[in-house]
């Protein structure tokens, strides 16, 4: 038999999904709230691009408008409280540039700019967190009494014009600022976008990051150190090819993990994948941002070969030691989405999100599951882990990422059939079956089904998907 390459310890990871608020989904359709809380998220990041709350900076009220920004926001932290997160994307517009690809616009960088954006950051703090604030004669201040515990900052910087130095200077300006008005809060760091190349590559960004204070390095307080995980840049990419970025973000996590103990004061840092989906590639004006050609949805972000990859990648980065996984995003088109943007209804990757938090929960909190080392009779091709909570129930996944041609973008996969050995792992007396894959019906979700606990057990998996098998003593 082959052994699963679990590394024991603790399993602590938190399932997450992002909410990108914009024009589409405002004006026309209502986000399900209802099917967001049963999905069991407990962190919710609200990602704001289209609503900035500062339009411009001439001293009047009309500067400031957060009515667009608070149909998410509110709601988010009406739903998990503490798990809502600010994710501070980008400058308002009036310190920003359009960028050369038309995609957006760029913060430019100089020292009068970085003030401003201070005071912009500092600002909302003050009105979710702190009473509000005074602008143009007009007072400002969250109709909430919810308070927003994490804030991210900046998103992407290495792939938006800023360089890893003048981010650590940007960091080491905002953070401080916003931390006078709440001294409480706490910070996630980087939000990296994770490419092999150029400055798309975390091992051209960390070090000056984790750099000596004294030397240019980090001198602000840092929560969280975060990462962007998407396995292809386009949709032509071979399900092989997708498949085999897994491995390589595992390794990315570590290397988070090392450069930050090389400083004793960022050494319990914990790092994060505050972004993750099969492919990042998006439409502008129905032209691919990364081709130039007419962009060709990714079909995989949604669909059974998702119920192989999320949790692939899931069982990879918890090994590595990741502590949370944010899918993106919530509701959104087939590519990235979770429910359907046009009509709230429910996709595959749902029903994936859905059971990972419930089959692997963990508060943030208290001790994680134990990772078992667990003996499978097909590792290359079929991603197992094994858990056991303090009740001494263990749970079993199997994600079957097995391609059946190497040139298959959005195949079958291939069949295989893994025999357990769990006889190491004590007595039960009841255990249960439940798949996700092609078959599976995305209105009500799989259905778990009740099955025979043995020494060894058979687990047959048609073609991309994932199994969980529970057995309780």
């Amino acid at each position: 038999m082959d052994s699963n390459s679990g590394v024991g310890g603790k399993l602590q990871q938190v399932m997450g999904v992002t909410l990108e608020p914009d024009l589409w989904r405002h004006f026309f359709l209502p986000l399900d709230w209802d099917s967001l809380k049963a999905l069991g998220a407990a962190r919710i990041n609200v990602n704001t691009v289209d609503f900035i709350p500062m339009k411009s900076n001439t001293g009047q009220a009309s500067d400031w408008d957060f009515s667009q920004l608070n149909q998410t926001m509110l709601p988010a932290l009406d739903a998990v409280g503490d798990g809502a997160m600010f994710r501070i994307v980008q400058a308002p517009p009036f310190l920003s540039a359009a960028s050369s690809d038309a995609s957006g616009s760029q913060f430019v960088f100089n020292d009068a700019n970085l003030a401003a954006f201070a005071q912009y950051c500092a600002n909302l703090v003050r009105y979710y967190n702190t009473g509000g604030f005074d602008w143009g004669g007009q007072h400002f201040q969250s109709p909430s009494s919810k308070h927003i515990a994490w804030w991210g900052i900046f998103n992407e910087y290495n792939i938006n014009g800023i360089l890893p130095s003048q981010y650590v200077q940007l960091y080491n300006t905002v953070v401080p600022a916003m931390r006078t008005v709440d001294p409480s809060i706490k910070f996630v760091a980087l939000e990296l976008a994770d490419w092999h190349v150029l400055l798309e590559d975390p091992r051209n960004n960390l070090p000056w990051f984790v750099a000596p204070a004294a030397s240019g390095g980090v001198n602000a307080p840092v929560n969280a150190a975060s990462l962007h995980l998407y396995a292809a840049g386009q949709q032509s990419a071979s399900d092989a090819q997708v498949f085999a970025t897994v491995p390589t973000y595992a390794d990315d996590i570590r290397y988070y993990y090392q450069e930050l103990r090389s400083r004793p004061d960022l050494a319990n840092v914990p790092v994060w994948a505050t972004e993750s989906g099969v492919t990042a590639d998006f439409q502008v004006n129905g032209i691919s941002h990364a081709t130039g050609l007419p962009f060709v949805l990714d079909l995989r972000g949604s669909d059974a070969f998702e119920a192989a990859w999320q949790p692939y990648l899931f069982s990879q980065l918890a090994k590595a030691g990741n502590q949370m996984m944010l899918h993106w995003s919530y509701s959104d088109d087939r590519q990235f989405g979770l429910i359907d943007e046009t009509d709230n209804s429910k996709y595959l990757s749902y029903w994936v999100q859905y059971w990972l938090a419930r089959k692997f929960p963990w508060d943030g909190l208290t001790p994680g599951a134990d990772i078992l080392d667990l003996s499978a009779t097909e590792t290359s091709t079929v991603e197992t882990l094994a858990t056991r909570s303090s009740d001494g129930s263990v749970v079993v996944m199997l994600a079957n990422h097995a391609v059946h041609a190497p040139s298959d973008n959005n195949g079958p996969g291939d069949p295989r059939t893994v025999v357990l050995d769990l006889a190491g792992l004590g007595a039960f007396s009841t255990a249960t079956q439940l798949t996700i894959d092609a078959n599976t019906d995305t209105v009500n979700g799989p259905a778990e089904a009740p099955v025979a606990p043995a020494p060894r057990m058979t687990v047959t998996l048609s073609g991309y998907g994932v199994t969980f098998v529970t057995l309780r003593p």
